[in-house]
C-alpha cells in the first residue's frame, strides 16, 4: 500500500506535469521560451523523482542549451565551463566550508549536554521550562554551527527523552526540536544567506545584519508560544518536580552554605570560618560572583565613551575635508591664516583701506582691535567686516570643536544598561548558592559559545573582517573550543574534515549547476517570459510580495532550500527592481519563508532526523502534527516582519549607510 507521504508527492509532481502541458497545449507557438518553462518543470519533476538535484541541473541546462544551439556542442560546452567558472571564482563561497567546519567542531565539543542541563536548571520556574530550554539551546546551538541536521539529531537524543520522561506531549516536544533546530538556516552564520547573497548579488555582511533581529524574533515567537501552552495546557508541558530542580552543591561550597536556598554573596563575605574552608576556594567563588558587575562596569565604561565622541569624531573629519575642498572663510580649516598674518597684509599696505579713506569715518574702527571690527557689520561699509569677522571666528571654532566633542548619551543607551543593571541587581539580590552553581555551569557551556558567536558575528557586522577571515577565525576559535573541552583528536579532526568537505562539494556542485541551469534558461527566453506574464498581471508591490512568498511556500514542500535558492531566485531577482522591492529585504523574508522547507511534508529534512533517533512509539504522524503550530508561527513572523521592515532594516542602515 502506497503511503500517504508518496501520494502527496505523486499528485504534486502530476500537478506540475499536467500544467506544463496545459501552458504549452494553450500557447499559439512554442518559442524558445515555452521550452524553458518546460525545461524548469522537468527538473522540479525530476528532483522530486529523487534525482541528484546539482547533476539534474546540470543535464537538463545543457540538453536545452545544446537545443537552443541548434545542436552545437561546441558553443554548448563553452556555455558550460564559462558558467562553472564564474561560480567557482565567486570568493564569497570560501567562507561556506569554513564556516561548516567550525560548525562540526563546535558540534564535537560536546556542549550541547551542558548547555542543555544548565538552561533548563536556570529556566525550571518557567511553565514549559523543558521545551523553553529545548528551544533556546537549539537557538544557540544553531547559531553557533548552523547545520539543521546536526543540532535536530542531538537534541532528539538529548532533549526528547528527558521531555518524554517528563510527561509531555509528544507533538509539543517534537515540534519544539524540529523548530528550534531549524533556526540554523535563518540566525547568523547561516550558509543559506551566503548562497542567496551570491546569487543575488547581495552583501552577505549586510544580509547577516539584516537577519539577526528577525531570527531573534522568531526563536522568541516559538519560546512565547510554549509558554502559552504550557500556562493554558499544564498536562501537555507538566512543571518539573522539586527533585528535578536540585542542585547538588560540591562539598566545600556545603561547608560554607547552611542551606542551597542561603544567599552566595553573604555566605562567602562571612567565610564561616569555622567552616575549614580554604581561603583560596572563598576568592574563587567571590571572583565568579564579581563578575557579571565587572563585565557590566567595563561594557557601560566603554560603551558611554563610544556613543558619546564618535559624532564629535565624525563631525571634526567633515569639517576637515570642507576645508581642503572648498576656499569659503566659514570653514574651520581656513580660519589659521588670518591668524598667522597671510591675509592681513593687504589692509596694512592700504589695498584695502582706499573705499573707507574717501569716508574718512569708518576707517579708524576698521584698523581697530577685534572688539571694534565686530561693531562694523551695521556699519555703511561692507569691505573690512571680511577679514575682521575671520579675525573673531578662529577662537570661535575650536571652542565650538571643543564642545562638540563631547554630546549626552543617547536615550537607547540609558534604556539598554538600565535594563542591563537591572538584571544584574537582581542576579546578586537572589544570587543563593544553588543559582551559583546553576551560573558556573552556564560558565563553562554557554558564555564560551557566546563569546565565539559574538566573536564571529561582530567582526562582520562591525566591518572589522569579511565574511571569509571572520569564518577562518570561526574555524580556529571552533578547533581552541574543541582543545579546550579536551574533544580535540586526530578521530574528531578527520571526521570534521571529512564532513566537510562532503557539505561543501554539494553546496559548490548545486551553484555550478544552477549557474548552467540559469544560463540555459535565460538563453531560451523563460526569463523574458516570466518577466512578461508577472508584469502583464499589473501586480502591486503588496500583491507581488505575496504572490512570491506563497510560490516560495508551496516550493518549500516538496523541496529543499538549496533548490528554491539555486532555481528559482534567480527568476525572482530580476522582477525586484519593477517592483521597487529591495533584494535585502526579500532575502530576510525569503529565509524566513524556507524554514518551511524543513518543516513541511512531505520533504520536512527535520522530521525524518528526528524520527530517525526518536523511540519507536513516536510516530512520524506525530512529528508531523507537532510541526503545524510552529510554521503558523513563521508565518505570522513574515507578516510582522512586512508589517515593519525595520525589524530587518534597522542595523544594516545604522551600520552601513
Amino acid at each position: 500500500m502506497i503511503r500517504r507521504e508518496l501520494w502527496f508527492g505523486l499528485s504534486f509532481m502530476a500537478l506540475i506535469v499536467i500544467g506544463a502541458v496545459a501552458v504549452l497545449a494553450n500557447a499559439p507557438t512554442i518559442t524558445n521560451g515555452h521550452l524553458g518553462l518546460l525545461m524548469l518543470s522537468l527538473v522540479v519533476v525530476a528532483i522530486m523523482l529523487g534525482f541528484p538535484t546539482a547533476f539534474t541541473l546540470m543535464g537538463m541546462g545543457m540538453l536545452f542549451t545544446w537545443l537552443a544551439y541548434d545542436r552545437d556542442w561546441h558553443r554548448t560546452l563553452d556555455l558550460m565551463v564559462q558558467s562553472a567558472f564564474k561560480t567557482m571564482a565567486n570568493d564569497v563561497l570560501i567562507a561556506v566550508p569554513l564556516f561548516v567546519f567550525m560548525g562540526y567542531l563546535v558540534e564535537r565539543a560536546n556542549l550541547i549536554e551542558s548547555l542543555f542541563k544548565s538552561l533548563h536548571l536556570a529556566l525550571a520556574r518557567l511553565p514549559g521550562a523543558l521545551a523553553v530550554a529545548t528551544l533556546v539551546t537549539c537557538t544557540i546551538f544553531a547559531t553557533a554551527t548552523g547545520i539543521v541536521g546536526a543540532v535536530v539529531t542531538l537534541m532528539g537524543l538529548l532533549a526528547l527523552p528527558a521531555m518524554l520522561r517528563a510527561g509531555y506531549s509528544v507533538p509539543l516536544a517534537a515540534g519544539s526540536i524540529t523548530a528550534g533546530g531549524c533556526l540554523g538556516i535563518l540566525i547568523p552564520p547561516s550558509v543559506l544567506l551566503i548562497v542567496y547573497g551570491a546569487t543575488a548579488g547581495v552583501s552577505v555582511v549586510q544580509l547577516y545584519a539584516g537577519a539577526f533581529f528577525p531570527g531573534l524574533m522568531l526563536a522568541s515567537l516559538y519560546v512565547l508560544y510554549v509558554i502559552i501552552v504550557a500556562w493554558l495546557k499544564p498536562q501537555w508541558a507538566p512543571p518539573l518536580s522539586h527533585a528535578e530542580r536540585v542542585v547538588p552543591l560540591p562539598p566545600l561550597s556545603q561547608r560554607l552554605a547552611e542551606s542551597p536556598a542561603a544567599h552566595a554573596l553573604v555566605g562567602l563575605l562571612k567565610g564561616r570560618r569555622n567552616a575549614d574552608v580554604p581561603f583560596s576556594h572563598v576568592l574563587k567563588q567571590l571572583g565568579v560572583v564579581a563578575l557579571p558587575g565587572v563585565i557590566f562596569l567595563l561594557l557601560a565604561a566603554f560603551s558611554y565613551k563610544a556613543v558619546t565622541t564618535v559624532e564629535a569624531q565624525a563631525r571634526y573629519e567633515i569639517e576637515e575635508i570642507g576645508a581642503v575642498r572648498s576656499s569659503t572663510p566659514e570653514s574651520g580649516g581656513l580660519q589659521e591664516p588670518p591668524v598667522e598674518g597671510g591675509l592681513q597684509e593687504p589692509p596694512q599696505e592700504g589695498g584695502l583701506q582706499e573705499p573707507p579713506s574717501e569716508d574718512s569715518q569708518p576707517s579708524a574702527p576698521a584698523a581697530a582691535s577685534n572688539q571694534g571690527s565686530l561693531a562694523e557689520p551695521p556699519g555703511a561699509s561692507p569691505a573690512p567686516p571680511a577679514p575682521a569677522a575671520e579675525g573673531v571666528a578662529e577662537p570661535a571654532a575650536p571652542a565650538a570643536a571643543e564642545a562638540a566633542t563631547q554630546r549626552p548619551a543617547p536615550t537607547w543607551w540609558w534604556v539598554t544598561f538600565a535594563i542591563f543593571g537591572a538584571i544584574v541587581t537582581l542576579f546578586y539580590l537572589f544570587l543563593s548558592f544553588a543559582r551559583l552553581e546553576i551560573f558556573k555551569m552556564l560558565l563553562a557551556s554557554f558564555f564560551p559559545l557566546v563569546l565565539l558567536i559574538l566573536a564571529v558575528l561582530g567582526s562582520i557586522v562591525l566591518g572589522l573582517a569579511t565574511p571569509t577571515e571572520a569564518a577562518a577565525m570561526g574555524a580556529l576559535g571552533g578547533m581552541l573550543l574543541a582543545a579546550a573541552y579536551r574533544r580535540l583528536n586526530l578521530a574528531v579532526l578527520k571526521e570534521s574534515v571529512f564532513l566537510t568537505a562532503k557539505t561543501s562539494a554539494m553546496v559548490c556542485w548545486l551553484f555550478v549547476g544552477s549557474a548552467i541551469f540559469s544560463a540555459a534558461f535565460a538563453l531560451l527566453g523563460g526569463q523574458a517570459l516570466v518577466e512578461e506574464w508577472v508584469l502583464g498581471m499589473n501586480l502591486t508591490k503588496v500583491e507581488f510580495l505575496i504572490l512570491s512568498q506563497v510560490i516560495i511556500f508551496l516550493l518549500g514542500w516538496p523541496l529543499e532550500w538549496t533548490e528554491i535558492i539555486v532555481i528559482f531566485m534567480p527568476i525572482f531577482i530580476p522582477l525586484l527592481d519593477n517592483f521597487g522591492v529591495d533584494p535585502l529585504f526579500f532575502g530576510l523574508l525569503v529565509a524566513l519563508n524556507l524554514q518551511t522547507a524543513f518543516l513541511s511534508p512531505p520533504v520536512a529534512m527535520a522530521a525524518f532526523y528526528l524520527k530517525g533517533v526518536s523511540p519507536p512509539h513516536v510516530t512520524l504522524n506525530q512529528i508531523f502534527l507537532g510541526m503545524l503550530p510552529f510554521m503558523g508561527i513563521q508565518v505570522l513572523a513574515i507578516v510582522l516582519l512586512y508589517m515593519w521592515p525595520q525589524i530587518g532594516l534597522w542595523l544594516p542602515q545604522l551600520l552601513y549607510k
